[in-house]
């Protein structure tokens, strides 16, 4: 275990405040002392556009110098709506991990300052590999997620390793339930959907299993996979309203959306990865190059790309298309992603990476990517920082600028699949039975 360290900005866009309400105490008199909700929304805003303009972390400054004007002024940083409403949209946060809004805001910043900065905890997790595995082609990681607690790791054989953060202890393996299956690589994980609550994974052959963290629900199968009239399920995602699949084999059933609460599918359609139909069918038998990856935000969208187009869509209404590109140069499916902030990380065989706005893909910020050429690049984005992992380094930016930070500066072989959350990130490499974990969280 070791921490290392190395240097700022981020980015949110505005938003709504919620006003206060009607039984608070309002400040109103004739001597020009302005109203605290008057004060109290301008400090949201003045928040807000600073986040939106410098950074995330540049919220707090504008609040500090705001709270100096004077007395009154100084009074609303005491006020919990007002920390509820900057967490909520500065940070993405809506659930509370501690015991006040304020407190939530303050480990939120400083954690967003430690992965400026670069000062993590680093872990490596060994785990035990699964005895199943029968293809003989060693074990590959093929999906990590994380959520406050609980890291997730799938892998081919079909296995998928659940861990508990706090503790770096391992829980328990799940894997899928038995069945016929067409291809040794059936069973191989295609997408992990993680909360405190609740394990989703499915697998390439389309098979979707539900499992709580508790112990309480035992391990089911919520969905049986078609692959004969759907094709392989290349990847999988979601989040606690949606849950999206990305089908290539089949034309005009590149996408299907199932409402994760009720697990009805309610969506199957769409030609993106019509032109991948062959390569589909032969992940079945051969883990061979990524053909595509689907991402879901928190605005009910959700955003998809294979190695040239780029297609974003609206979850609400089903099958409306909120923007598509064909990117000429060639896309490296590896190094996309999207976080819930509605911002998309994506890169092009050049090594010219971009963050762009999900609803509308224009671009943010561009940055370049040295050594890009290499084969196996992965790409992860969390609310602030951009990260690549490049020739067994993993590399960060900010995500409002484009600026180069550091790197980390563990080497972890050939990397096979990279993850982050505002907290942590993860990362599996084919060398070892061991997930690399950075801890940035402000304790």
């Amino acid at each position: 275990m070791s921490t290392s360290s190395s240097t700022e900005g981020d980015g949110s866009g505005g938003g709504e405040f919620e006003g206060p309400s009607s039984s608070r105490t309002r400040r109103r008199s004739s001597n020009g002392v302005w109203p605290e909700p008057f004060v109290e929304a301008l400090a949201f805003q003045v928040a807000i556009d600073a986040s939106s303009s410098i950074g995330r972390l540049a919220a707090a400054q504008a609040l500090f110098n705001l709270f100096q004007v004077c007395s009154t002024w100084r009074a609303v940083s005491h006020s919990e709506l007002l920390w509820q409403n900057l967490t909520r949209r500065i940070w993405n946060i809506r659930h509370l991990l501690h015991n006040t809004w304020h407190e939530e805001y303050i480990y939120r910043h400083q954690t967003a300052n430690n992965f400026h900065l670069g000062r993590y905890v680093y872990t490596g997790l060994p785990f035990v590999p699964s005895d199943r595995n029968n293809n003989n082609d060693g074990l590959a990681c093929r999906r990590l997620a994380l959520s406050d607690n609980h890291l997730a790791a799938g892998f081919s054989d079909g296995s998928v390793h659940l861990f508990h953060l706090p503790s770096r202890i391992q829980l328990a393996t799940f894997y899928p339930q038995p069945r016929d299956r067409l291809g040794r690589f059936a069973c191989a994980i295609s997408g992990i959907i993680l909360s405190d609550a609740q394990l989703v994974f499915a697998t390439l052959d389309g098979d979707i299993h539900l499992v709580s963290i508790d112990g309480v629900n035992p391990l089911r199968r919520v969905h049986l996979g078609d692959v004969v009239n759907d094709g392989a399920l290349v990847d999988f995602t979601g989040c606690n309203q949606w849950w999206v699949g990305l089908y290539a084999g089949v034309p005009d059933r590149a996408f299907h959306v199932w409402n994760s609460e009720t697990e009805e599918l309610i969506f199957v359609g769409g030609s993106l990865t019509d032109p991948e139909a062959v390569m589909g069918w032969h992940l079945l038998n051969e883990l061979t190059n990524l053909i595509g990856r689907v991402r879901v935000t928190s605005h009910e969208s959700a955003v998809a790309c294979t190695n040239v187009r780029v297609m974003a869509f609206d979850l609400r209404n089903v099958g409306i298309i909120l923007g598509e590109e064909e990117i000429r140069r060639g896309i490296i499916i590896g190094s996309f992603d999207a976080n819930y902030d509605e911002s998309m990380l994506i890169m092009d065989i050049r090594g010219r990476a971009s963050v762009r706005r999900v609803a509308t893909l224009e671009e943010v910020c561009r940055f370049t990517v040295r050594g890009a050429t290499q084969r196996g690049i992965l790409g992860s984005v969390n609310g602030g920082y951009a990260l690549m992992c490049v020739g067994e380094v993993i590399r960060v930016w900010e995500i409002v600028h484009g600026q180069y930070l550091y790197s980390f500066r563990e080497r972890i072989g050939e990397c096979n699949a990279i993850v982050s959350n505002e907290r942590h990130v993860a990362a599996c490499s084919a060398a070892n039975a061991t997930i690399h974990l950075w801890d940035f969280g402000a304790n």
